[in-house]
């Protein structure tokens, strides 16, 4: 068994206030339930799909990967001893924290928190609405969005998402980041959202260089976009068009210092029909950088 989807994403943060208004009237997230170590917002009838826990790293700190039942649940872990991979199981707390049936918890390569659950929890009694307006996002079967990681290792952290989970290669795009270096990055899917997950072998000052957030429509990126000033949010990017996955889209500075991508109308991947690719450029127009 291979995971199903990105189910939630937790990071560590230190500025809760900044936060609140960069999920509440940026985003447009719906602020979930709460305690003394983090709060969780919703971007549809999930409980949480983001979990902010209060700290001082500043980086991702957790990701949470779906299966969609308790069989399959049940397959991957016995997938994972098989293979030699370490896991703990979570406690009533922990599960409750989640709001799932039931998880277990491991690290990747790069140490990084990866928690695998079934049986999220679903408010369809109080249903999603954003404070910011947006109409909606973009979850269901392709889950939360996406993640982009950073690490040295990045043949170790492939090989545990690839081999251990079940990821699969969408494309690649290389980038030339100075005369004398490149990178290639490696874009991965678990469904048909063209990736959950992209890998950038190179050293990098956090783990999590930026996450994605679907929104339904090019109108909705667009009301984001004119909320940045009035939420005092500094733009990274401007608007422009991936060449793999041909999101029209653009990037924010998290108060955190990691990047958001607001986005919408990317490729979905069938992996019947789909064949990978590799791009010499990340984007087809814009997505120029903005400021210093």
């Amino acid at each position: 068994m291979s995971i199903a989807s990105l189910g939630y994403v937790g990071f560590e943060v230190s500025d809760a206030g900044a936060w609140k208004i960069f999920m509440e009237d940026f985003l447009g997230l719906m602020r979930g339930a709460e305690d003394n170590e983090q709060v969780s917002y919703r971007m549809d009838e999930r409980a949480a799909r983001v979990f902010l826990l209060h700290g001082n790293r500043d980086d991702v700190a957790l990701v949470g990967l779906e299966t969609p039942t308790a069989a399959s649940f049940e397959a991957l872990k016995a997938s994972l001893a098989a293979k030699g991979v370490s896991f703990t199981q979570g406690d009533e707390d922990l599960k409750a924290k989640r709001h799932v049936a039931d998880l277990i918890r491991l690290k990747d390569p790069a140490g990084l928190d990866v928690e695998i659950y079934y049986g999220p929890t679903e408010l369809t009694n109080r249903p999603f609405n954003s404070p910011a307006g947006v109409s909606s996002f973009c979850t269901g079967e392709q889950g939360a969005g996406h993640v982009v990681l950073a690490s040295e290792d990045i043949d170790a952290v492939r090989a545990f998402y690839v081999d251990a989970l079940g990821f699969r290669l969408s494309d690649t795009i290389g980038m030339k980041l100075a005369p004398d270096f490149s990178i290639t990055l490696e874009f991965y899917h678990c469904n048909p959202r063209h990736h959950t997950l992209a890998l950038a072998g190179m050293p990098a000052p956090k783990r999590l260089h930026h996450f994605m957030v679907e929104m339904a429509s090019l109108d909705d990126v667009g009301f984001a976009l004119d909320r940045m000033a009035a939420c005092g949010i500094r733009q990274r990017t401007t608007l422009g068009k991936h060449t793999n996955d041909q999101m029209v889209s653009f990037y924010a500075e998290t108060p955190s210092g990691f990047e958001v991508e607001v986005g919408c109308a990317g490729v979905p991947v069938h992996d019947e029909t789909w064949r990978v690719t590799h791009h010499e450029a990340a984007s087809m127009w814009g997505h120029k950088p903005v400021g210093a």
